[in-house]
């Protein structure tokens, strides 16, 4: 039986030419979002670099109103009582 001309040939083996990747414009968006990310972050560390953090005037040795060391570490553990 000879093949039917009116099926139409489909070829699974070979992907379309404009099947690459490289031609899907959601991937460049997606390589232009993580560039300015990137570029985003870079900015951020450079101007950090450039302006230092100057110390805050706050009382006493805490931080956030929670101590800063421990009352005990100034000296050695109580002697345990019989």
């Amino acid at each position: 039986m000879p093949p039917a001309r009116d099926m139409p040939q489909t070829d699974t083996t070979a992907p379309a030419p404009r099947a690459g990747w490289y031609r899907q414009p959601v991937v460049w968006l997606g390589v232009a979002l993580f560039v300015a990310s990137l570029a985003g972050c870079v900015w951020i560390i450079m101007a950090a670099a450039h302006h230092p953090d100057t110390p805050l005037d706050h009382g006493g040795r805490s931080v956030l109103g929670v101590p800063a060391a421990a009352h005990s570490s100034h000296g050695p553990p109580p002697a345990a009582q019989p």
